[in-house]
């Protein structure tokens, strides 16, 4: 009889059905970090001369790690689409429900006790963050990757953090405030950080909600959608919002959100 198993090792996730982890596979995905793009450094972007190629360079540099970071996340998804698609969550095994509290923790559901509404309110935030987006506010956030946040920080998206030396002190911040520009190990590493916020924070939930619907409704969610829940990331508001979403469209970057088996 064929019984479906959730088998996870590490950073490598897969969902299988067949009768055990040994046996052949009938659906399987797979994840493991390219250490080529996890270690990749920021190029000098100050050191382009023509604003196309610069423009380009950027682009292209963002996209790569934006797309290996969505592969990370959609190898999660993967696995939980599996976990309901089984259905009897009383029969999953040690590692299964270790993987779902694991993701509980990371996504912060750690309160959703009820192993079906864990499972669908992880679906809303496991999702990939529209690449478009990703590039649109990286180029916005770092200046095309020229600030000082990013040459010294590797931080392209102005993430705060709120520990004394986790990253650098902003030249202009008030006297009684306490925050930093968060600092990163490498450009991967503040990209991963930024679709996780995107992903689980609170001030987000309506930019899940907009993705969701777009993702149920069309199979996938363009940037410019799914901008209109950005509301919280910038001061200005609404006015960010309609910033990203003419970068997103003044440099065509909608073409990077359609699937790739997509005719468009």
């Amino acid at each position: 009889m064929f019984v479906r198993t959730i088998c996870l090792s590490g950073l490598a996730m897969a969902a299988f059905l067949f009768s055990g982890c040994s046996n052949q596979l009938d659906v399987a995905t797979d994840f493991t970090v390219d250490k080529t793009i996890s270690k990749e450094k920021l190029p000098d972007f100050s050191s382009y001369t023509n604003v196309k190629e610069k423009k380009q360079a950027f682009f292209s540099f963002i996209e790569r790690l934006a797309d290996e970071a969505n592969r990370e996340i959609m190898a999660e998804r993967s696995a939980l689409l599996a976990i309901k698609e089984y259905g009897k969550y009383d029969e999953l095994d040690d590692d299964a429900n270790e993987f779902l509290q694991t993701l509980a923790s990371k996504y912060r559901l750690e309160d959703v006790k009820e192993t079906s509404k864990l499972v669908e309110r992880l679906l809303v935030r496991v999702a990939p963050v529209p690449p478009s987006l990703a590039m649109a506010q990286a180029a916005n956030e770092s200046a095309w990757g020229t600030s000082r946040f990013a040459v010294k920080g590797n931080n392209l998206f102005g993430q705060w953090c709120f520990s004394k030396g986790c990253g650098i002190v902003p030249e202009q911040r008030a006297g009684d405030a306490f925050h930093e520009v968060a600092s990163f190990k490498s450009p991967y590493a503040s990209v991963r950080s930024y679709m996780l916020n995107i992903n689980r924070h609170d001030a987000y939930r309506e930019l899940r909600r907009i993705r969701s619907e777009a993702m149920k409704n069309k199979g996938f969610a363009s940037g410019t959608v799914v901008a209109g829940g950005l509301e919280s990331y910038s001061e200005r508001g609404h006015e960010y919002i309609d910033e990203v979403r003419s970068m997103i469209r003044f440099n065509k970057l909608g073409k990077y959100d359609q699937p790739e088996t997509s005719d468009s």
